[in-house]
């Protein structure tokens, strides 16, 4: 296998592990916060610390949800690469353009098509 691929490949890996132990470590502080808050009032809105813990749950779930996340594009990466279709862009077919995949390894498109429409008004006279 091409000497590129295989680089692309390797960092792709270590971008999944990453992820892998990111979303290992939030699950972990998860189970920590429910074990600390176990036994505890129930009602956040009356105990002094609840409010507190709500959001620390809600930014945990919220970081674990963008872990999940970064995975699944990581491992879509990954498929693309094994389907020969890593660096070429899902919309248009072109290529993206190597420095792009190098700042963002798991984009789908080119710097042209990832960009919203343009919001031009037209002048009515």
């Amino acid at each position: 296998m091409d000497q590129g691929v295989e680089d692309v490949r390797a960092r792709l890996l270590a971008l999944r592990a990453e992820a892998v132990e990111r979303a290992a470590g939030l699950g972990a502080a998860k189970s920590d916060l429910v074990a600390a808050s176990w036994g505890t009032n129930i009602d956040d809105e009356h105990d002094p610390e609840g409010q507190t813990i709500a959001f620390e749950r809600a930014q945990v779930d919220a970081l674990a949800t963008d872990a999940r996340l970064r995975l699944a594009e990581v491992d879509a990466a990954l498929d693309r690469l094994a389907a020969g279709t890593y660096g070429t862009c899902a919309v248009g077919g072109e290529p993206i353009d190597p420095a792009r995949l190098l700042a963002r390894p798991t984009a789908t498109t080119c710097v042209e098509h990832a960009q919203p429409p343009s919001t031009t008004r037209r002048r009515d006279r």
